[in-house]
């Protein structure tokens, strides 16, 4: 059975990531996915964005405690991508919903998820790759999931290859879709 992570890692990992790349993990939670990312690439960067300051607390003690210095923690919303990321990006997750162990109340929402892919995509390397982790178990996620196969369709195959994994028969699994741009 797929575990939704080695899934999501495994579309990075197809990209193969080189030391110095540049990474954004747009939802940092606990931490687990920026500290994955720092450890790919030593001698690159990673920005790292949550709203809760319970998270950059969380992120910012998991990385000291591995001894890893290549992130740029950002204490702000996804959705402002642009004002803090000023240079072309390898690749990046999204782990949508809510923080793992958090107020669950206090989730991803369409209304800066977007604005956040449709940034995350308009820094994206020819090469690069975009995972976001959907979870529908919740109304928001239903419609976050919704909105985001409805819009990623949309992308210019000839420029984008965009991947929706799913378990079709567990209607409110969790989901991947992969926002693949060609290098060509």
């Amino acid at each position: 059975m797929y575990q939704l992570l080695d899934v999501a890692k495994g579309f990075l990992e197809s990209m193969n990531i080189k030391e110095d790349y540049v990474l954004c993990d747009f939802t940092m939670g606990n931490g687990y996915d920026t500290e994955y990312l720092c450890k790919k690439v030593p001698k690159g960067k990673v920005y790292a964005f949550d709203i809760q300051a319970q998270a950059v607390e969380n992120t910012r003690k998991r990385l000291s405690d591995a001894g890893l210095t290549n992130a740029e923690i950002i204490h702000d919303s996804h959705a402002k991508v642009l004002e803090y990321v000023k240079e072309p990006i390898n690749g990046g997750m999204f782990n949508l919903g809510y923080l793992p162990g958090g107020d669950k109340s206090v989730h991803t929402m369409r209304e800066s998820t977007m604005p956040a892919i449709e940034g995350a995509i308009s820094l994206l390397k020819k090469g690069g790759i975009l995972v976001i982790s959907i979870y529908p178990g919740h109304e928001e996620g239903t419609l976050e999931g919704q909105m985001l196969l409805e819009k990623l369709s949309q992308l210019s195959r000839f420029e984008y290859c965009v991947t929706n994994f799913r378990i079709i028969n567990s209607p409110d699994a969790p989901f991947i879709i992969a926002v693949e741009r060609y290098d060509k």
